[in-house]
């Protein structure tokens, strides 16, 4: 009767079929964990590959799943901020959600969690930095944005220079990355979703009028 002890090959060898005469080969890999699939295997390191002897050929791929930065003190420090009074003003002024809708709120948490300052150390200023850093990446009509010079510094203008000196500190701060997916927003969303911020759906408003 033919062993049925499993015996690995590296990837260098050439594996000699058991009785049955179907290699079971198991790969690791980055991609999602579905339905067997042909792939070129040379896309793969030797180190990355294994091959198993058993009854039959299955690829079993695994993906490292990603971990989330965001922490509850984050989401803490987001309701702190949203119980200041200009935030609360601006939120209201911008009924329409053209700068504030739920998806850009998000990205001002993941902004928050990649800066890496204490959570004492956020105040109004960070909650605008990272709304008008949301706009830059997310938005096509940039003009409504300028709203936040109003409700920050009223008539004086000779304060926006400073506001993108920060801008660019606080870029700098986050390693440069800037990019947050539609996944991570619904996660942040999804830790409180009874915050009524997050109510803040433009799908719900039937039209909404550009400035």
């Amino acid at each position: 009767m033919a062993s049925c002890q499993p015996r690995f090959h590296s990837e260098d060898q050439s594996p000699q079929p058991n009785s049955s005469g179907y290699p079971l080969r198991v790969i690791v890999d980055e991609e999602i964990p579905g339905p067997p699939e042909e792939e070129e295997d040379t896309a793969l390191g030797a180190e990355d590959m294994w091959t198993v002897e058993i009854l039959c050929e299955v690829k079993i791929k695994v993906k490292r799943r990603r971990v989330s930065s965001v922490l509850p003190e984050h989401h803490d420090v987001f309701n702190r901020l949203l119980e200041d009074p200009v935030i609360k003003r601006f939120l209201a002024w911008d009924s329409n959600l053209r700068v504030s809708d739920k998806y850009l709120l998000s990205m001002v948490i993941a902004y928050f969690s990649r800066a890496g300052l204490f959570s004492w150390q956020y105040q109004r200023i960070h909650f605008f930095l990272a709304l008008y850093l949301a706009n830059d990446m997310e938005e096509d009509n940039q003009a409504p944005k300028q709203a936040i010079f109003s409700f920050l510094y009223g008539k004086n203008y000779s304060q926006r220079p400073l506001f993108h000196k920060l801008r660019f500190q606080f870029i700098h701060f986050m390693g440069w990355k800037v990019r947050v997916s539609q996944e991570e927003c619904e996660e942040i969303q999804a830790f409180d979703p009874e915050l009524w911020v997050w109510g803040r759906d433009r799908a719900l408003i039937p039209e909404v009028t550009e400035a």
